[in-house]
């Protein structure tokens, strides 16, 4: 795969390693970025070479969340929801298990991307966040309500609070805090014990934790992302057709 946005690295005994590579813009998600996202996964997903897949950071974040200046430019909406919702989507169904090893500032849209992960890990200068709520963005509070549980889950969407490492792993939004030169080393442990399990069981498993997820994941996101996303887009298109 020719990748300009993300190094995808395939390591012996099953691990896929995708790292978000735009370390200049902190990891921002543009469009492209989220097209070779989507790439990465469609490959991996049929491979039967990849049993886990890892989601890191370039530099010193993890992503800072959605490109901004690509919401000033109109005629590309229509592919910022487009790829927007292909690539949460795809990431809740990937059907191998995920971890989002994250090495600093996970916030807006890279909040997303780690709690859309089956396991979170992070380094002691990861924070997490929803700051998008402060300039009238609902954030997406499905997967975080399991995860964290309703009450914190709301808690965390309308004040837009940023939570450090240790805060997190005492709320159960990642299980270690590792330090950060030897956080993809964890990560990569980690995968390999769950390599240990047969590929049929840990697909099965899987499966059976998207289907037993409360609220199926699709009503959920057709109201938290699809309808939102639609309306802050028409919102932002007219504001620009006024100017």
């Amino acid at each position: 795969m020719d990748l300009k946005t993300i190094q995808a690295v395939e390591l012996a005994g099953g691990i896929g390693i995708l790292t978000l590579n735009r370390p200049e813009r902190r990891n921002a998600l543009s469009i492209e970025m989220r097209r070779e996202i989507l790439g990465c996964m469609k490959a991996w997903r049929e491979s039967p070479s990849i049993g886990v897949m890892i989601i890191t950071g370039a530099g010193d974040a993890f992503s800072a969340g959605f490109d901004l200046t690509e919401f000033s430019r109109p005629e590309l909406f229509s592919e910022l929801f487009e790829t927007s919702s292909a690539y949460h989507r795809d990431l809740w169904y990937f059907p191998k298990p995920t971890m989002a090893a994250v090495n600093g500032p996970a916030l807006a849209g890279g909040f997303d991307l780690a709690k859309l992960c089956d396991i979170r890990i992070c380094s002691p200068k990861a924070v997490f966040g929803h700051p998008e709520i402060k300039f009238g963005i609902p954030p997406l509070l499905t997967p975080l309500r399991w995860i964290v549980g309703e009450g914190l889950a709301r808690h965390l969407c309308f004040t837009g609070k940023r939570v450090d490492a240790v805060e997190a792993c005492r709320i159960g939004l990642v299980s270690e805090v590792v330090e950060g030169e030897k956080l993809l080393e964890r990560a990569v442990k980690i995968a390999t014990e769950i390599l240990e399990t047969p590929p049929a069981a840990l697909q099965r498993t899987k499966q059976l934790m998207i289907d037993a997820s409360g609220l199926g994941f699709e009503e959920s996101f057709c109201l938290e992302h699809d309808r939102v996303f639609q309306e802050f887009l028409l919102k932002k298109a007219s504001e620009s057709a006024g100017k």
